[in-house]
């Protein structure tokens, strides 16, 4: 028999997410008759918008005729989409050919971690995004997981906690290889700074690290005096990669579209380009993303798509205001959902898991445990404002009564 990969018994009982869906499996199967809300899983639930939805269905169409029909793309994307994701989300700082369109930031995650090797070091915020950590897991990169830290050994946890406004200190951070960053944050909410940024470019140049920098809610951002990109700090170029997704800002969580930056200046330690070495794993080990996907990418980012898709944005970020105001009331510590559409929520006296259990168990509201998200995330709650606007009114009216 073929030996398992030893690095998938380092990971700690099943991905985050699908382990909370379990736990909603079986209260439901026990519960039969309970009407759950979920503010767990970051998961979009408004309509496809009417103009992006018309370039999405206009491709269907042409398939269906033998002059329209088109099959296997380009693997690294329609050019017409990368220069259009380069000229209007990056105002044309980074070209055409350094975008490289996927299936989403999630799955380029792990063609990352193919990318650097089983010999990579990395760094993450604490509380970060399970994936991070999990396909360094996979990919060999770690140690064994430390039970009484509740972290793996040989990763470098960057603690991010309201103690120092979700920020590292980068005096304390070991050099590693590869440092991922999440802004906004993933699931604190947090939207860190211009300033702050340049300190982590700069400390990325010093140590010859490579930024991924994943902005997968930048849209989300308001404050015009806040970066969407990493590409709008001075020198990043050199040193980062962005990873982002068309997932939350227009609804695509289903239809699966996303993209990489790979800037042409980004080398190796041995001069070779990151973009050449990234080109040969996109073409070897994906196929393109759907030809239906990017042709409602192009809708998404003309004129009246960019419009549909700040009505969309600016929906959940009100779910956010209503959750975060009804939260306050309670004297709850809240964070995030002004930038985000995630919420952070101390939960004083308790586990996270206790919380997570008491909510469901007494309100029957599903809830995101921090501890899932790393150590710092123990003791806290992530909300998401990613619902219809009725189930989010109706859960904090249980939450109130919960607290009472």
């Amino acid at each position: 028999m073929v030996k398992r990969n030893p690095n998938m018994a380092k990971l700690q009982s099943s991905y985050l997410f699908p382990e909370i869906a379990k736990r909603k499996k079986e209260f439901l199967s026990k519960n039969p008759h309970a009407k759950l809300i979920s503010l767990g899983i970051g998961d979009t639930t408004q309509p496809i918008t009417p103009h992006i939805m018309e370039g999405l269905s206009d491709e269907v169409s042409r398939l269906g005729t033998k002059k329209g029909y088109s099959g296997y793309g380009a693997e690294q994307g329609l050019k017409e989409l990368r220069d259009r994701i380069a000229e209007r989300l990056y105002k044309g700082v980074i070209e055409g050919d350094e975008v490289f369109v996927s299936d989403g930031a999630k799955p380029d995650t792990a063609r990352l971690q193919v990318l650097f090797g089983s010999n990579a070091t990395i760094a993450v915020q604490d509380p970060s995004y399970p994936v991070y950590v999990d396909s360094s897991v996979i990919l060999g990169q770690t140690k064994n997981y430390n039970k009484r830290k509740s972290q793996f050994d040989g990763i470098e946890y960057m603690e991010c906690t309201p103690e120092n406004s979700f920020f590292p200190d980068l005096k304390k951070a070991r050099k590693t290889g590869i440092i991922f960053f999440c802004n906004p944050n993933n699931p604190t909410g947090a939207a860190v700074n211009a300033e702050q940024l340049k300190k982590l470019v700069d400390f990325a140049g010093r140590n010859n690290s490579i930024l991924v920098y994943d902005s997968a809610y930048s849209q989300f951002i308001s404050d015009k005096s806040l970066p969407k990109s990493i590409y709008e700090i001075k020198g990043a170029k050199k040193v980062a990669i962005e990873i982002s997704s068309f997932s939350k800002p227009i609804g695509f969580t289903g239809i699966r579209l996303g993209w990489t930056i790979i800037p042409n200046e980004l080398a190796f330690e041995d001069g070779t380009p990151v973009n050449k070495d990234w080109n040969r794993i996109t073409t070897t080990l994906f196929n393109g993303a759907s030809n239906i996907a990017q042709c409602g990418a192009l809708s998404a980012l003309d004129k009246d798509g960019m419009k549909e898709m700040r009505n969309s944005i600016n929906y959940y970020l009100e779910n956010a205001r209503v959750i975060r105001t009804s939260m306050k009331k309670l004297n709850y510590e809240v964070y995030g959902g002004v930038h985000a559409p995630y919420l952070w929520v101390r939960v004083p006296g308790k586990t996270s898991w206790q919380a997570f259990e008491e909510f469901l168990s007494k309100a029957h509201i599903v809830t995101i445990p921090g501890a899932g998200f790393g150590p710092s995330g123990e003791g806290f709650l992530r909300l998401s404002a990613l619902g219809h606007r009725e189930d989010v009114k109706e859960a904090v009216k249980r939450i109130e009564r919960l607290m009472k």
